[in-house]
């Protein structure tokens, strides 16, 4: 990749690729029943249209080193890009249930490639900037977020579900040229000192993916089932839609609020305790008194979420001696932390399938935050995992 452009160009494709990291999975959750209705997909079986990208990413993830010896950087990205494209452009062609869940899975693939790859390459290129560029390409994640899960039943409703499915290759085609623009080849010697690092054997290594799978976790759950627990309870899909707007505005406002300001935190927990607080008392209304609290509920959680991935993130790099540490223990964090999240919206599939009630699952979430603060107070500034441990 060149140094030589001006300074703009790799932050503003690190914007346009983020963006179309989650629109695949985000548009879902809002016409969830009239995809149910149209395709025959069980509860559990829609649940699965998060849960399969969302595991693949995690598994594809654990893989970041050999992904990126085989691929390289600009070639993994590039390719994730175009899965995912290729992916949104089915659905809207073809919209059927074995569609939609092959789709999850490519579209997963894709994703996944673009997050393991993405954190080597800011880190490398991002200098004293790295913690602010990964908040920019967080913060770019929950925007893409955002867009499609305020946007697709509007779609839906003027042209049909499928259309609102398979617009989204158009930001993909956009991120795709973006980053081909800006990552040049180049022959790169790729350091083999995050080899040394025994992450399976290290607790502190451990600690860091469970933070991040669980606060990713309230991200999954909250895209797949936020809509759907508001429509049962007689919202329509426009005002459930609008809700999780709500909640991905809330978190790209954390987001962009971590992206201007953790570079000056040299603690990072007070932070962390912050995003915390806020994800409980979301959780908390959400089980006490979903329908009356409902805006503030949605707002305490995106605001949480919103600041807890960006973080758990660059509090995980935080631990790399270098950008090939920091790479690898990213990697290792996300792919163990992405598996895990996409146990929560399975087990709320199951729950409203079974219970036709997700009350249980916000109470769940809100003991979960409790958990990660705990793992939170442990996060020292200045620690790391090195070759030993």
């Amino acid at each position: 990749m060149t140094r030589s452009r001006p300074g703009w160009i790799f932050p503003a494709a690190i914007l346009l690729v983020g963006i179309n990291l989650r629109p695949s999975m985000a548009v879902i959750g809002p016409l969830l029943d009239r995809l149910q209705q149209d395709t025959g997909l069980s509860d559990t079986g829609a649940s699965l249209l998060t849960t399969l990208p969302v595991a693949l990413m995690g598994a594809i993830l654990l893989g970041a080193g050999r992904m990126r010896a085989l691929l390289g950087e600009r070639g993994g990205i590039a390719l994730g890009l175009a899965l995912i494209l290729i992916s949104d452009a089915a659905r809207g062609l073809w919209p059927m249930a074995n569609v939609l869940l092959a789709t999850a899975l490519s579209s997963g693939m894709g994703i996944a490639l673009v997050q393991a790859l993405m954190p080597a390459v800011i880190r490398h290129r991002g200098g004293r900037r790295t913690a602010g560029l990964m908040g920019l390409y967080s913060t770019a994640i929950m925007g893409g977020a955002l867009m499609s899960g305020m946007a697709g039943p509007w779609l839906a409703q003027a042209w049909g579900w499928p259309v609102a499915l398979g617009l989204w290759a158009g930001p993909a085609l956009a991120g795709l040229l973006a980053w081909r623009g800006v990552a040049e080849p180049r022959a790169a010697a790729i350091s083999r000192a995050s080899s040394r690092l025994h992450l399976s054997r290290s607790l502190r290594a451990w600690l860091l993916l469970a933070f991040f799978g669980l606060g990713t976790g309230a991200y999954t759950l909250v895209l797949a089932w936020l809509p759907p627990f508001y429509t049962r309870l007689g919202w329509s899909a426009q005002g459930a839609g609008g809700l999780l707007g709500a909640v991905t505005f809330a978190e790209v406002m954390a987001g962009l609020a971590v992206s201007f300001w953790i570079d000056r935190a040299h603690d990072r927990r007070p932070a962390l305790f912050c995003a915390i607080a806020a994800l409980l008392l979301g959780m908390l209304c959400l089980a006490l008194a979903p329908l009356g609290l409902a805006w503030p509920a949605v707002v305490l959680a995106g605001l949480g979420i919103g600041a807890l991935f960006p973080l758990s993130l660059i509090v995980a790099m935080d631990h790399g001696e270098g950008p090939d540490e920091a790479a690898a223990v990213a990697a290792f964090v996300q792919g163990g932390g992405y598996v895990l999240a996409a146990m929560l919206p399975l087990l709320a599939g199951f729950l409203r399938q079974n219970l036709a009630d997700l009350a249980p699952v916000w109470w769940l979430m809100a003991l979960l935050s409790l958990v990660l603060g705990l793992i939170a107070m442990g996060l020292r500034p200045g620690d790391r995992i090195g070759p030993s441990a």
